[in-house]
């Protein structure tokens, strides 16, 4: 079943057959113009009739998770919920290595005046003598160093346009069931639910001691604990959450150090029902383990973007380009110039394999097929071919075709 096929999504979508595919993880453009390419600014991503078309392929009860941007995020969603589709959940991706793409307003008051930054070290005026500050009047001498002037006389020195991105919004979406329970859709389809099991979070340690006792019969999410039955941590892991996070130092201060959790300590004479959907007896002990809170959440140590020796693996064959960190669009012919870098997988956005895997994990069944239909550099492909699952990928940029080739044949 393992296809690439180039061309145009929405046209090659309609060539597959309904209720064909198990799940789609994909990136679609984020609709922003990036670097100035021009497949990131069609409109496709937020097109009902593209959505209405990965809703027929899936089988009942598939999901879907899509990237999007913040600022456009809404738009996307909207779409794949016209289309048809149950938005789930919104999983966020949070990392650390975000790069700042804003508009220095100061340094552009700047060259308004004729001032040029020089190396990043003084500015100095350039042109004719008695030219005057378009905003303050003030005298602008040719070649000095106006440094202190710059920042004393600019008030909007320190503006800027945008802030550094932190995080991602992946869309979880569903098909509507085709029975009346999501265990009947599973046991005819395969798909409807989440694997929670392949989906946990690591202790990245010893397993906790949580001990307390249930107040009454209530499920757990596999099977049912009876009145004072002793409760114990499951050996696979913690629940999963709606955040993936990458363990930088950035992310983690976002979180408190905790002590010894006290999740059952809360209420009166009741219970509690703590992040692992267990009830305690108020003053049992709740998760029995200690350290930064975002333990809780699913951390892959990686970069917000695939490090150059992933992005390249398997690629070392095709012609040498350059691609740009920080949009933009001019060519710079020094590839040691800051924000640019060499690499003959020259996708602009290339996803870590580690989080593409979490992700197909979390919504195949397991050798089932996985469809991305904005394949780009073929994270996906690669990372579904590596775990045993069928994949089909579509892509529109020929060469893109030459690096997802070349990375799943390494």
């Amino acid at each position: 079943m393992n296809k690439i096929i180039q061309g145009d999504c929405l046209e090659e979508l309609k060539k597959l057959p309904d209720n064909s595919v198990d799940s789609i993880v994909t990136d679609p453009p984020y609709e922003l113009g990036f670097m100035g390419k021009s497949w990131d600014s069609t409109g496709i991503a937020n097109n009902v009739e593209l959505w209405k078309e990965c809703l027929r392929v899936l089988k009942p009860g598939g999901h879907l998770l899509a990237f999007s941007g913040t600022r456009t995020y809404h738009r996307m969603a909207s779409a794949i919920e016209d289309a048809g589709f149950e938005v789930r959940d919104m999983i966020e991706w949070v990392y650390g290595s975000g790069f700042p793409k804003s508009r220095n307003i100061g340094l552009d008051i700047d060259k308004r005046n004729g001032i040029t930054k020089n190396r990043g070290k003084a500015f100095v005026v350039a042109g004719q003598s008695g030219q005057k500050d378009k905003d303050t009047g003030g005298d602008l001498v040719p070649g000095s160093n106006t440094m202190g002037a710059y920042v004393a006389k600019n008030e909007w020195s320190g503006w800027g346009t945008a802030l550094k991105p932190a995080h991602e919004p992946i869309c979880m979406a569903r098909k509507p069931l085709a029975e009346k329970t999501v265990a009947e859709n599973v046991l005819k389809y395969g798909t409807g639910g989440i694997n929670i099991d392949e989906s946990r979070v690591d202790y990245n340690g010893e397993i906790p001691n949580i001990g307390g006792r249930a107040n009454h019969t209530r499920g757990d999410g596999y099977g049912f604990k009876e009145l004072g039955e002793n409760i114990e941590a499951n050996t696979q892991g913690r629940f999963p959450a709606n955040l993936i996070h990458d363990n930088s130092e950035e992310v983690r201060e976002c979180f408190p150090e905790t002590g010894k959790s006290t999740g059952g300590r809360i209420g009166n004479k009741g219970s509690a029902l703590n992040m692992m959907g267990q009830d305690y007896e108020a003053g049992d002990p709740g998760y029995g383990d200690s350290g930064n809170a975002s333990r809780f959440f699913k951390s892959i140590i990686y970069q917000a973007k695939a490090s150059k020796n992933e992005r390249n693996k398997g690629c070392e064959g095709l012609e040498e380009k350059q691609y740009s960190h920080d949009g933009r669009e001019k060519e710079i012919e020094n590839p040691y110039q800051r924000n640019k870098s060499v690499a003959t997988n020259n996708h602009p956005t290339v996803k870590p394999i580690a989080l593409m895997e979490y992700l197909i994990k979390m919504v195949t069944p397991k050798g089932g097929i996985v469809l991305d239909p904005f394949a780009g550099s073929g994270s996906t492909l690669v990372s579904a071919k590596e775990n045993g699952y069928q994949y089909i990928g579509i892509e529109r940029e020929s060469e893109y075709i030459n690096i997802i080739n070349a990375r799943l044949n390494n």
